[in-house]
């Protein structure tokens, strides 16, 4: 039986990062990888998906360009490029990661599926057939989340698409239709509307995206309304039928009922863990009541010597959370240093068109929680750089403290919003107040600039 080190199990977004860093340090270490190297960012995920977006976005460019005095004509879309683009992109990103492992000295790549065969030794089902079993004094787990398949009447007899096998699709549905409104479905609802696609998308709670402000939900809806994107809130899918390549929907609103029909669907409900017989239990490592392994502040499991990184332990489900959490086992493992996941500020940003950038707390948080706090609100249709770009859709928002003026946090639905937010990000973890931010001084035109007249509606 084959001892290691470290032994990482998945090479998402923090095991790729890890195993090489362990190795490096002079830890014998084994990689263990199911599928391929990179996790779901770099496969199904953010790259891939960012990639056709860019290619949406340019679908919708020129279809809006006389605003601006230019007229292209009719366009086409050639979603075999648009394909083979995002593939190309895939395969670079996946190559180049798993060639920096197979050239990290005291590290092994093992294809195959692990499970915990003792409280420290795994048994691996190798992908080349047999089976392998290796100990370790540590184990790293950072094996992800996977879609989440609701029980719907006849769900399963359809062929449903789910995040990842909707980027396999070889053709641009004729009419999608979503179950969810996450992030994920919207970011593919707009791709696929801008493709050519009639979308249609079903929430069952009574507004999209609960956990924002109800002015940037609806400013959103605003939006998606523009590209012709139909949403049904307060709306549940409760059955599936297929005839020919017609798939039926039936759909409830209360005591409402009503049909759809479509050619395809998406499961965009939500992702679960993805550990199946991973045998937890006999390693001692304990889970919450979603299926999530449970960590302390060091992300370390209830099993000593095994760490849970990225989307696997709860929490927000971002890349760069995974990648951080690989930062700080590095600094706890390997240089002996005191870490703690407790009250990081986590930004994100849904990449629809035009972004949503997020950080810190929003509105209808801070008035929940009593905050003293003031907000300040600014359309884009008054912001300098939108207008001369001719995009003036969306708005920013910051919530500060009323007493010392630190900013709490900010939602910019603008485009770049994501870079423009990150402007916030740095002056919260700076302890920049608004009114600093306010006289400061940023190049003329830039959406920066805007920060300016955003926080001066708090001085009016």
């Amino acid at each position: 039986m084959k001892h290691y080190d470290a032994i990482v199990i998945g090479a998402g977004q923090a095991g790729t990062p890890l195993c090489r860093k362990l190795a490096e340090s002079g830890l014998k270490t084994a990689l263990i990888e199911k599928r391929w190297v990179g996790g779901t960012c770099v496969n199904d995920g953010c790259s891939p998906t960012k990639a056709m977006v860019a290619s949406a976005k340019a679908a919708w460019s020129a279809r809006h360009n006389e605003t601006l005095g230019v007229s292209v004509g009719s366009i086409t879309i050639d979603f075999d490029e648009v394909l083979e683009r995002k593939n190309s992109i895939v395969h670079r990103m996946r190559g180049n990661s798993e060639k920096r492992i197979l050239d990290t000295a005291g590290l092994d790549l093992i294809y195959g599926t692990a499970r915990f065969s003792g409280r420290k030794e795994i048994t691996v089902s190798l992908k080349e057939g047999g089976t392998e079993t290796i100990t370790s004094d540590k184990f790293f787990i950072n094996t992800g989340l996977q879609p989440e398949i609701p029980e719907i009447e006849g769900l399963s007899a359809i062929p449903y698409l789910t995040s990842t096998t909707i980027m396999e699709l070889s053709e641009v549905p004729e009419h999608l239709l979503i179950l969810g409104s996450g992030y994920i479905a919207l970011e593919f609802g707009q791709m696929f509307a801008r493709f050519g696609s009639k979308v249609t998308l079903i929430e069952p709670s009574e507004r999209l995206l609960k956990r924002e402000d109800k002015d940037i939900a609806e400013a959103i809806v605003k939006i998606l309304a523009l590209e012709n994107i139909e949403i049904l809130t307060n709306t549940r899918a409760t059955r599936f039928s297929q005839n020919g390549h017609i798939i039926a929907a039936t759909l409830e609103s209360g005591d409402i009922k009503s049909h759809r029909s479509c050619t395809h669907v998406l499961v965009a409900a939500g992702r679960e863990p993805q550990l199946g017989e991973f045998g937890l239990e006999v390693a001692g490592i304990d889970v919450d009541e979603r299926g999530r392994i449970k960590v302390n502040s060091q992300l370390e499991t209830s099993a000593e010597g095994i760490y849970a990184l990225g989307d696997i332990k709860g929490g927000p489900a971002f890349t760069h959370v995974s990648y951080d959490d690989y930062r700080l086992i590095i600094q706890h493992v390997v240089e002996k240093k005191q870490i703690s996941i407790a009250d990081r500020l986590i930004p994100y940003c849904m990449f629809i068109d035009p972004q949503l950038g997020r950080v810190g707390i929003t509105e209808q948080e801070a008035r929940e929680k009593g905050m003293d706090i003031k907000v300040a609100v600014l359309q884009n249709d008054s912001v300098a750089r939108s207008i001369e770009t001719g995009d003036v859709r969306g708005m920013m928002k910051a919530v500060v403290d009323a007493k010392t003026g630190k900013i709490l946090g900010a939602a910019v639905l603008a485009e770049q919003g994501g870079e423009i937010v990150t402007i916030l990000q740095m002056a919260m973890m700076g302890g920049v107040t608004y009114q600093q931010i306010l006289n400061g001084v940023f190049a003329h035109p830039t959406y920066a600039e805007s920060l300016n007249n955003l926080f001066m509606t708090l001085e009016s």
